[in-house]
């Protein structure tokens, strides 16, 4: 399993849309201000993901061990 880390705000509808169809699950993970929120795709197909992404032209962390909540947060302090 592969994990895909994007900003909330970064995805428009059509694509979030279409990459929740190619993900086995999409988790929203709140956070308040001035923190945005994350999306967590699951991905099993690597390749097909990254290309979509790629093609929409979208920032993303990749991680192979789903990240906890604790750990994101930590992400967003050190931007």
């Amino acid at each position: 399993m592969w994990y895909f880390i994007l900003k909330q705000d970064d995805l428009r509808s059509e694509p979030y849309r279409a990459l929740q169809k190619q993900a086995s699950l999409t988790e929203v993970e709140p956070f308040n201000e001035p923190f945005d929120n994350l999306v967590v795709f699951t991905v099993d197909n690597y390749a097909t993901f990254v290309d979509a992404l790629d093609l929409e032209g979208l920032r993303y962390d990749v991680v192979n061990e789903r990240p906890t909540r604790d750990a994101l947060l930590a992400r967003l302090r050190s931007e």
